[in-house]
């Protein structure tokens, strides 16, 4: 029988910096990244603390797993014009915090940005997108690799090995069709479900773990309160957006009134074409007049 869990996103605050719980974490970072993903421990910094002042709006948790890497994975539920920079900075802030004075170069740790947003970052029609660093020859047109002794130095293949990689998780654009282990992964993501028929690593014991009637008292409290600030967080956003449409639509229609006024129409005509009153048409009309 199919049953509801509790968010990914609290659960990764809440529950999954549990070592008893990684083997969910593994599972899905594995699904994502096609490897075999073993966590070694969930790193601290400035960006992965919970606070008395966060609002959940913003979840993030940073892992090293057993290839020495550091994964960010990071939750946005609300719409943020400036996310691709807020990812940059991200990136580029884990691996400061984790390159000490004094060290060498070739000890600064791979760095993979996983993002989970629920709303339509960018324009594209994929749901799940993968970026890193490629160097292509301006003249001809060549892809830069590392040579032999730096990949014997370096442990790595590529170049795009060493820069910072980047996921973007789009869970608004799955269509609930999952056809892979992955998107059995998106399924759960956007519906808090994991079906009977599923069998894409971790998913099994998230279907455990994340079942609501196995929290505390004081977690189920906690994780309604969250669900609530969601709740009014959608509520918001979708006043802000009808507000700002509002505004769209009336201000094209004093336009239009100015116009239609200019051209000598009475003010009826013109409350006819537009939803403005006649009062609204006839005070343009004298601001006209004063100009």
């Amino acid at each position: 029988m199919n049953k509801k869990l509790i968010r990914f996103d609290w659960a990764v605050k809440k529950l999954l910096r549990n070592k008893a719980n990684f083997g969910i974490l593994e599972g899905f970072l594995s699904e994502l990244l096609f490897d075999d993903i073993r966590i070694e421990k969930i790193l601290e910094s400035e960006g992965n603390q919970e606070t008395d002042d966060d609002k959940f709006n913003r979840v993030d948790i940073l892992t090293q797993n057993s290839k020495n890497e550091l994964i960010i994975i990071e939750i946005q539920n609300t719409y943020e014009i400036d996310y691709f920079q807020r990812m940059a900075f991200g990136a580029s802030k884990a691996l400061i915090e984790n390159f000490n004075l004094g060290q060498e170069y070739i000890e600064i740790k791979k760095i993979i940005s996983i993002n989970i947003v629920y709303f339509d970052l960018g324009q594209g029609q994929d749901y799940v997108y993968k970026g890193g660093t490629v160097f292509k020859g301006l003249h001809q047109h060549d892809t830069l690799t590392l040579s032999s002794k730096q990949q014997t130095a370096f442990l790595k293949e590529n170049v795009s090995d060493i820069f910072p990689e980047y996921y973007i998780i789009k869970v608004n654009k799955f269509n609930n069709v999952a056809t892979d282990s992955l998107d059995e992964w998106i399924y759960f993501l956007k519906n808090s479900e994991v079906k009977d028929e599923f069998n894409a690593k971790g998913l099994k014991q998230a279907g455990e773990v994340l079942d609501f009637m196995r929290l505390n008292e004081d977690d189920q409290y906690s994780y309604n309160r969250y669900m609530e600030y969601l709740s009014y967080k959608a509520s918001e956003i979708l006043t802000l957006k009808s507000e700002a449409e509002y505004r769209v639509r009336k201000d094209r229609e004093i336009e239009i009134a100015k116009k239609a006024i200019l051209r000598g129409s009475d003010s009826e005509t013109i409350s006819d074409w537009t939803d403005l009153t006649i009062e609204e048409i006839e005070e343009i009309r004298n601001l006209l007049a004063k100009k």
